[in-house]
């Protein structure tokens, strides 16, 4: 790395380290890095396109944003916790960053939390700050994660296994379509395949999503849906897959309260959970006497060239 770079990487983990320190001064932060305070921000400011002190407000702020939507605190208590003397100058500096006031933004947060910046450093939740990949998190690289998981997984299940006797290991499964969301029927399950990917998009679009359309929903308005939803769910996780930005988090504000994922962590989310409502549903219909799709099975789907 050059020595720009690696005096902004030093003054990322510093101000990682110390972001509540706000007795922190640049001179401190000069010294870290053996530079003069003069060399410091001049080197700082070439690397990150703006000053230390604004980069440690700007991601100040966008903790504050992050606090404002996962949490009960008091604007003033986050106001504190951001270096502001009063809830005045947080509003004013808040409302200048965002748009809107910080109460204003708690009712309705907009999909990013993130703050305009050349450099692609933001505050990182839960307390850390994230700086841009030096490669690019691929679709690759999820699908290797998903394996990763998925090994994982079946060991902590045949581990937990151990501790049962035979009989327990031995005991028929009944499978139900029943799996805790209400499901009871292929009609159900259909409906909430395609309301699983309709309240995605409704989430990357910040707007809310209606579950009453999913309430014994007729098998005309499941495809005129699908229509919509499909591709438009497709096309969020391939612009995101091709930028590389599979780490990057949103504010899903449809959770109550809102919540903060990354791309990649919904994507895998949706694929195991649709995966198995998906069985349960061409089990359903190899019981109705429609067996074509056999399991389901996206093995040779897949090797199947573009």
């Amino acid at each position: 790395m050059s020595t720009a770079t690696d005096t902004f990487v030093t003054f990322v983990d510093t101000l990682a380290s110390n972001l509540d320190d706000h007795e922190v001064r640049g001179d401190d932060l000069a010294a870290r890095a053996y530079l003069s305070r003069f060399h410091f921000d001049r080197v700082v400011t070439a690397a990150a396109g703006e000053s230390p002190a604004k980069f440690r407000r700007r991601v100040l702020l966008e903790r504050s944003a992050y606090r404002l939507v996962t949490s009960e605190r008091g604007v003033l208590d986050i106001a504190v916790e951001a270096g502001y003397s009063s809830n005045e100058a947080f509003t004013r500096a808040f409302q200048r960053a965002y748009g809107v006031g910080p109460s204003i933004w708690r009712r309705k947060p907009s999909r990013r939390m993130q703050l305009d910046t050349p450099n692609g450093v933001h505050f990182h939740p839960p307390g850390g700050l994230r700086l841009p990949a030096r490669t690019e998190v691929t679709s690759m690289d999820l699908l290797v994660k998903m394996v990763e998981h998925h090994v994982w997984l079946v060991g902590e299940i045949v581990a937990r296994a151990a501790t049962l006797d035979d009989e327990q290991l031995d005991k028929p499964i009944e499978v139900s379509v029943d799996d805790g969301d209400d499901v009871s029927s292929l009609r159900s399950l259909l409906s909430r395949l395609i309301g699983q990917m309709d309240m995605w998009n409704a989430a990357l679009a910040n707007r809310a999503y209606d579950f009453g359309v999913e309430s014994n929903e007729s098998n005309e308005s499941m495809q005129a849906r699908l229509a919509e939803v499909g591709p438009a769910y497709l096309s969020h996780i391939r612009n995101v897959s091709a930028e590389g930005r599979l780490d990057e988090t949103f504010v899903d504000t449809i959770c109550d309260p809102p919540e903060v994922f990354t791309y990649g962590g919904m994507i895998a989310h949706v694929l195991t959970f649709a995966a198995y409502r998906r069985t349960l549903a061409v089990q359903a219909l190899h019981e109705a006497g429609i067996g074509d799709l056999g399991f389901g099975d996206p093995m040779r789907w897949v090797a199947e060239p573009v």
